[in-house]
């Protein structure tokens, strides 16, 4: 048992859209990452998505509404729920999800990362 200091662990992150594992927990993964610009439309089948703002701020575009995420907030996003993350400016964001989640869900393209580093 370790304690982690988030900060610390984000200034490992190179890159946007780099999601890498910083805990994990009752088969959840714990993961930080930096977004800038927008990602791509994607859903998860099976699985619930928790996006916690660490620093920083971004809009969680919906099909149906654009929902703006500030330092502190965080968005549940359900399962089968169409949705695409888009930051102006670099945002740090803290991911709560299954281990065996994709990051692009139902889409498999540049943005998809089969496997991640571990912090």
């Amino acid at each position: 048992m370790n304690k982690v200091n988030v900060i610390e662990k984000f200034a490992q992150i190179d890159g946007y859209w780099n999601p890498a594992v910083v805990g994990a927990l009752n088969g959840q993964e714990v993961k930080i990452v930096k977004f800038k610009g927008p990602f791509t439309w994607h859903h998860h089948d099976h699985e619930d998505e928790l996006f916690y703002v660490v620093k920083g701020s971004f809009i969680m575009e919906l099909r149906d509404k654009n929902i703006e995420l500030n330092t502190g907030d965080f968005l549940i996003v359900p399962k089968g729920v169409e949705h695409r993350p888009n930051a102006a400016e670099e945002v740090w964001v803290m991911l709560f999800e299954p281990a065996s989640m994709l990051n692009t869900g139902n889409v498999v393209n540049e943005f998809t990362k089969k496997t991640l580093k571990h912090l």
